[in-house]
């Protein structure tokens, strides 16, 4: 049997009457979109002297933008062939708006892989895949491109070097020749984007230039994003909804506003920013926009429009929300979005209160869902099942050709489905459709899981685990805490001889090591926030890893730790953990420990460790300034919490900020 079988969806009653789940998204207009670049190209000639790019202090306009990009060209044309896969190791900036434009122009496919991708994880897809090229900063990218100091082979590219995030060189780095069977992307591919996958190896998915075309006439349409408007740059650029606001601000005349990083690792700042950079559409991630819903809505935004994809939306917009909220739904299979659901603060109440989790919408034009049992059969409305995707929207396919035949199947015999729709994407997501054809997303089929946002295969992480030779074996579970966040827990089998053998320190020693270890192999939302060491697995009564029994023991292991909001007259209740916090210890350190133990499940932390590296990631980070100020009104910036060597430095600082705060002795 398959290590991971295929999903199986709930089994429909076929004795209920009424419509099938079964919905169409508009017709989009007759014969193809216009191209995405031949769009940019038509606004570089209508308005060459609007701004393009907006970073700060700095603007590039459409014309420096395609001159920049065609001069990246000459310097690669010799290098870089149409159809060619070339990875992308840059930050949102001006330097990689020019790429994505100089790929488009040479018919390379853009893979886009963020400015600091694990050095593994990158050997690892240049191993699988014929990637021609690197472009990044030469300091930040692997050693397989490299003897001693030195790139092998590279060609310096004349990318903007400014910015809030902008490269300080760049260059295309060259590699020796693929590995034997390395893949190519198939001929009609634009963009290639990674998604999770099972065997610890990352999956390519390829998408063609019209379906992102369709998507991005809708958009368009949807946002009304036309010359004049900003459009933040704003989602991690490894994730594929990163395509889509790229090219929207690149085909509608508008400017792109790449965002500095603090800004998304506090929600607060994130607002505060879309007001200084005068943001009119703007894309987020759920977790990093869920908190801006449950609190006053900022004044003075100019944010019309705001996406929001990646995760369950909890809950709508309160009646002082100024922009339309978009609750996105799709995967990369799909071309970054396939349903939508728009809400207002001005709409009028109904049965569904603010409280309440959105729906997903239906489906943009050119999309048709299909809500299946486990045959592959329409399901009536109002019954659970598996949500299928087909129409415009969906992919080429993976670039493993037997991953895309088990994935993306044949629709059952006799559906009747718009013309062109042959192919059905099955999603693995639990979904069902009200009578109204508005789609509820209720959860996964499989193992995979949410974290911050990002889809995660947790045999993906233990298989980056089972790299390591001290390890024998290792399972990951994702456990939720109390408000319903998943978050990783590895159990990890050393191999023989590899156990540690002295007091718990050296225990601590040896899981903090593989911690560091998979760092290079996964992205920053998969690294577990903890490491059990086992000698054994718990089974089940088949003889299978208990799974269920490693959750129950994560969960209660994680419930012992301390609340940010638990206090009672004398402060903060102390946390739980190894570290017993003396009766010396300041307010700041019970607050930030607690803190910090709560949002990463982790009871054991100590005010000795470093806040990434016990865990801390970009929304966690968004979470606990949101604690500290909560608790003592105190508000710390996120580039201050970074640059705190440990947990204890931040407590000092929060002690320090309010003691500046409370009236100084003999004044009134």
């Amino acid at each position: 049997m398959s290590p991971n079988p295929t999903p199986q969806a709930p089994q429909a009653s076929r004795a209920q009457d009424g419509p099938l789940s079964i919905a169409h998204g508009a017709t989009p207009a007759a014969g193809a979109p216009a191209g995405v670049l031949a769009r940019f190209t038509e606004w570089t000639a209508r308005t060459p002297e609007a701004p393009a790019v907006v970073d700060g202090a700095h603007t590039w306009t459409y014309r420096e933008i395609g001159t920049a990009a065609d001069e990246v060209v000459d310097a690669l044309r010799d290098r870089v062939r149409p159809g060619d896969l070339v990875g992308v190791c840059l930050d949102r900036s001006a330097a990689l708006v020019v790429t994505a434009v100089a790929l488009a122009r040479l018919g390379a496919v853009y893979l886009p892989l963020g400015p600091q991708p694990g050095e593994r994880r990158v050997e690892a897809v240049t191993e699988d895949l014929d990637v021609a090229c690197l472009i990044g900063d030469p300091a930040l990218l692997p050693p397989r491109f490299r003897t001693s100091d030195q790139l092998v082979d590279e060609v310096v590219l004349p990318l903007p070097v400014v910015g809030a995030n902008a490269p300080a060189k760049a260059v295309a780095a060259f590699a020796d020749g693929p590995g034997e069977g390395a893949r190519r992307a198939p001929a009609e591919a634009f963009y290639a984007v990674l998604t999770s996958g099972s065997t610890g190896r990352p999956k390519a998915v390829a998408v063609a230039e019209a379906g992102l075309g369709t998507l991005l006439d809708w958009y368009r349409a949807e946002t009304g994003l036309a010359p004049g408007d900003r459009h933040s740059l704003l989602i991690g650029v490894a994730f594929d909804p990163h395509v889509l606001e790229l090219w929207a601000g690149l085909t509608s005349g508008a400017a792109l506003v790449p965002a500095p990083d603090e800004v998304r690792w506090d929600s607060q700042v994130l607002t505060d920013w879309w007001r200084e950079a005068a943001v009119s559409v703007a894309i987020g991630a759920t977790p990093m926009i869920e908190p801006l819903l449950d609190r006053p809505w900022p004044r003075g935004l100019t944010l019309r429009h705001l996406m929001v994809g990646g995760d369950r939306l909890r809950r709508r917009p309160g009646t002082e929300v100024t922009a339309t909220v978009h609750n996105a739904y799709g995967p990369a299979e799909a071309t970054v979005l396939a349903t939508s659901y728009a809400m207002r603060g001005t709409d009028a109440p109904g049965a569904e209160d603010v409280e309440s989790a959105p729906p997903i919408g239906g489906p943009v034009p050119g999309v048709t869902v299909v809500v299946t049992d486990a045959d592959g059969r329409p399901v009536p409305r109002g019954t659970e099942g598996e949500l299928r995707l087909g129409g415009q929207c969906l992919a080429l396919g993976y670039l493993d050709p037997e991953l895309t035949a088990r994935r993306f199947t044949a629709p059952p015999a006799g559906l009747a489905l718009p013309p062109g729709v042959d192919r059905l994407y099955r999603t693995g997501d639990r979904v069902r459709m009200r009578e109204d054809g508005q789609l509820e997303f209720l959860g996964r089929l499989d193992d995979q899981v949410k974290i911050s946002g990002v889809r995660i295969e947790p045999a993906e992480v233990a298989a980056a685990f089972e790299q390591d030779p001290a390890v024998r074996s290792a399972v990951v579970v994702a456990p939720r805490t109390s408000d319903g966040r998943a978050r990783l827990v590895a159990y990890v089998r050393p191999a023989g001889g590899t156990t540690p053998s002295g007091t718990a320190p050296s225990a601590e020693g040896f899981a903090e090591g593989l911690l560091t270890a998979v760092r290079a192999w996964l992205p920053e939302q998969a690294v577990p926030s903890a490491v059990r060491l086992v000698d054994v697995f718990p089974l089940d009564a088949n003889g299978k890893v208990d799974r269920a029994e490693l959750v129950r023991r994560a969960t209660e292991e994680g419930s012992s730790a301390g609340s940010p909001g638990s206090h009672g007259p004398s402060g903060p209740a102390e946390p739980s953990g190894s570290e017993v916090l003396s009766d010396g210890a300041t307010p700041g350190e019970r607050l930030v420990l607690g803190a910090v133990r709560d949002l990463l499940a982790r009871p054991e932390t100590t005010l000795a460790e470093n806040f990434t590296a016990a865990g801390g990631t970009s929304l966690i980070a968004a979470r606990l300034l949101a604690a500290i100020q909560r608790e003592t009104g105190i508000r710390l910036r996120a580039p201050e919490l970074l640059r705190q060597p440990d947990l204890r430095a931040v407590a000092a600082l929060v002690d320090a900020r309010r003691a500046d705060a409370d009236p100084k002795p003999g004044r009134d």
